[in-house]
Order: C-alpha cells, then structure tokens, then sequence
C-alpha cells in the first residue's frame, strides 16, 4: 500500500476516534440523577473580569450521591461562581456558607429522564452523521485515485470495504456507549 493510501486511512481513523470521542463527553455531560463534576466545571464565570470555566477557579467534590461542592480558591470570587451556575440553568439548588457553594441535584422525574434519553440519541445520530461525512471524504480521495490512475478498480473496491468496516466498527461502539448511557438515565 502506498503512503499516501496509509495517510488518508490514518486521517479517516483519527477523525472516526475523535467523533467518537466527542459523543463520549456529550454523554457525559447528560445528567442522570448523580452528582457528577463534569456537569458545571466547564461553566463560564467571571473571574477577575475573564469568562473562566469553574473548574479552573475552585475545587469540585462530589459530596454524596445528589451533591456537590465548589470550593473558590478566593472566597471574594463566590458571588460570580455562584451566579455562573445559576445562570447554566441546570435545575438544581444551591447554597453558600461564604466560602464553600453546595450544589444539589434534584430526583429526575420520569418525564425528565425520557428528554435526556432523547438528549442521548441526538447526539449520537450527530455523531453518526459526523461519521459518514468523514466516510464520504475519505472516499472521495480514493475516487479521485482512480479517476487519475493512481489505483486499480480492484484497489479501490478494497479501500472502500476496510473505510466500511472501520465506519461499522465505530458507529456500533457509538450505539453501545448510547444504549448504556439511557439505561444509566432510565435507572430509578
């Protein structure tokens, strides 16, 4: 096989791993009725007049099951952090002590746990789509191959199985890694 056959492969991998990828912090992000970090560390606040994600102004501990704790490394910055979640408008409590902010997930409803499993099945048809196009361009490369005489028919056809199978291989991942995610929503 030649390198530049190698390298567009490589290029259609790495871009099938980074979608896949993606849709794994997606779901991530998707709340199930467990305190989880990753839910607010991203949140935009304002810290000394710059939009800072929360995780890089305070500590965040999972305190129990349906609780979590921000603890600013400067006290004089709660008010902003404190403003920054309750304007990512998650649904849930919070309190302050003045110097530690309690955040506290509420019990999913069922009709709430059904939206995020419909959350969770959008982002993987995205990623899904995401795929194909990545399938699409790579064998738009092999074509143009052929069509200048770089590769047989015979050659191509075969590229075009192995851009299939890596294409099924990661889009059945992708199903499995949904599937797991909208049972751990739909658990009471």
């Amino acid at each position: 096989m030649n390198e530049e056959i190698e390298i567009i492969l490589m290029d259609y991998e790495e871009n099938l791993n980074k979608q896949f990828n993606h849709l794994l912090d997606e779901l991530m992000l998707i709340r199930v009725g467990r305190a989880n970090p990753k839910l607010i560390e991203n949140i935009k606040v304002d810290y000394y007049g710059t939009r800072t994600p929360i995780n890089q102004t305070s500590n965040i501990t999972v305190q129990d099951a349906r609780m979590l704790v921000v603890s600013p490394w400067d006290v004089s910055t709660l008010k902003s952090i404190r403003a920054g979640i309750e304007s990512a408008n998650l649904g849930v409590s919070l309190s302050d002590d003045g110097k530690i902010i309690r955040v506290n997930f509420p019990m999913l409803t069922e009709e709430r746990r059904k939206e995020y499993s419909k959350d969770a099945r959008k982002l993987l048809e995205e990623a899904k789509i995401a795929m194909r196009n990545s399938r699409r361009e790579c064998l738009d490369k092999f074509k143009e191959m052929k069509k200048n005489g770089e590769i047989s028919e015979d050659d191509y056809n075969s590229l075009e199985k192995d851009v299939q199978k890596q294409i099924d291989n990661y889009t059945n991942k992708a199903d499995n890694a949904c599937e797991k995610k909208i049972v751990e929503i739909m658990e009471v």
